[in-house]
């Protein structure tokens, strides 16, 4: 393919493109404003936790940890911070 025919048929093609382009914004101009695009849902992935969080989740995750350490029964520790044993461990 001769070189400078590539070019001649590239230029061809932009002066087309540029065409299509003005026509699309003046039909954007014509049309008034887009409408705004829909925000998103929130946020994604996972939620950061507050210090306090955090150090709860600590204080808990130690009673847990302790309690396996000492090969004790099973025990299952509700949010409050409560100890129960669990029962169906037992069972």
């Amino acid at each position: 393919m001769d070189l400078y025919k590539a070019i001649q048929d590239l230029y061809a093609e932009k002066e087309k493109l540029e065409r299509v382009i003005a026509s699309l914004e003046e039909l954007q101009r014509s049309a008034g404003t887009l409408p705004p695009l829909p925000k998103a849902a929130g946020r994604r992935g996972r939620k950061s936790m507050s210090p306090e969080e955090r150090q709860e989740v600590s204080e808990r995750m130690k009673k847990y940890w302790e309690g396996r350490r000492h090969g004790g029964e099973d025990l299952v520790y509700a949010l409050d911070g409560k100890v129960e044993a669990d029962t169906a461990a037992v069972a």
